[in-house]
């Protein structure tokens, strides 16, 4: 049994944070979203003074940012729709709307434009790799997701 004690700060820090971590069969696999220390802005506020869409929000950030690190220069983010046909999602964009909507923005794989609005309770993402749409750079939406968490 662990008997330490904590400094009543440690104690509000530990409530603060949540509690992550990833296992990759490739020991040398890139760390993952749960593995990355968290950007100060995300720790500001502590996880139970958030709304359930602010909180998913803030994770998905991290992990179609640490998704794009994967990626090589020719491929964009993308997320599938899980549970329907609706096919597959570019990331161009990102929203939250406190308590309980998350909402993705982009263009579908046949460029038609496409919004997610998504209940917290009924999130699921998954995120793949497309090639990118025009000859222009690879679009890395997780990195400006990440600097507008770290500005607000």
């Amino acid at each position: 049994m662990d008997d330490e004690i904590m400094t009543s700060a440690e104690v509000m820090e530990g409530s603060a944070l949540p509690d992550a971590g990833a296992v990759h069969c490739d020991p040398n696999a890139p760390r993952s979203a749960e593995q990355i220390p968290l950007p100060v802005a995300v720790t500001q506020k502590p996880v139970d003074q958030k709304s359930a869409a602010e909180w998913a929000y803030e994770r998905i950030i991290l992990y179609i940012k640490s998704f794009e690190e994967q990626l090589d220069a020719e491929h964009e983010a993308a997320m599938g729709f899980a549970g329907s046909d609706a096919g597959l999602l570019r990331i161009e964009g990102m929203g939250v709307f406190s308590p309980d909507i998350v909402t993705f923005y982009g263009t579908d794989t046949a460029g038609l434009k496409t919004q997610l609005i998504q209940h917290v309770s009924q999130l699921n993402v998954t995120l793949r790799a497309l090639p990118k749409a025009t000859d222009a750079p690879a679009q890395r939406i997780g990195f400006r997701l990440v600097a507008d968490l770290e500005e607000t």
